[in-house]
């Protein structure tokens, strides 16, 4: 009997052992809903009954620079308005800092998606899409190529990895695509 004790004991202690996957914290998403943005700004859309609207307060800030803050989600998306008086190379020079700032990501991107998105006005979004591990996974401009111009960008305000970000990523991005998708310029 104590031989087949101290067999058992052994082929226990001896088995291999196979550690659990890293896992990552459950995230419950709220509902998605939207308001009108109600504030006087030369743009308005739809955006997040579970986000607070709050002025750019940076040093570099300028008129009808805002940012959607998700208090819960530790998310803001930051908006940069550029009025464009209809000057061609001022449009252009936008597109193209908008281009550069995405490109900044490309150090820690292992991947940056491009596309086009045409919006309801007739207007033509380009939106995208970062993966690794980038302090900004989602970026966008719009514009009516004459009058106005509107950036976007997505932060995260955590040192959490993206993979556990995952499902909020993908929940703010689908705010963001109802923005666009409800985006009007006003006459100011």
């Amino acid at each position: 009997m104590w031989v087949a004790l101290a067999a058992g004991a052994v082929a226990c202690s001896s088995a291999d052992y196979t550690p659990k996957p890293k896992g990552y914290n459950r995230i419950d998403l709220p509902s998605q809903t939207y308001q009108q943005l109600q504030e006087a700004h030369p743009y308005t859309f739809e955006y997040s009954q579970h986000a607070k609207i709050r002025p750019d307060s940076s040093g570099i800030a300028q008129p009808h620079w805002i940012n959607i803050i998700y208090p819960s989600l530790g998310a803001n998306v930051q908006l940069t308005y550029k009025a464009l008086g209809n000057d061609p190379k001022k449009l252009n020079d936008l597109v193209e800092d908008a281009r550069k700032l995405t490109a900044k990501h490309q150090i820690k991107a292992y991947a940056i998606e491009e596309a086009e998105i045409k919006i309801p006005t007739g207007d033509v979004a380009a939106v995208f899409e970062l993966e690794g591990e980038v302090p900004s996974q989602f970026q966008f401009y719009v514009t009516d190529s004459t009058e106005n111009f509107l950036r976007g960008a997505l932060y995260f305000r955590t040192a959490t990895q993206n993979d556990s970000l995952a499902p909020v990523i993908e929940f703010v991005k689908k705010d963001i695509i109802h923005l666009l998708n409800t985006l009007e310029w006003k006459e100011m």
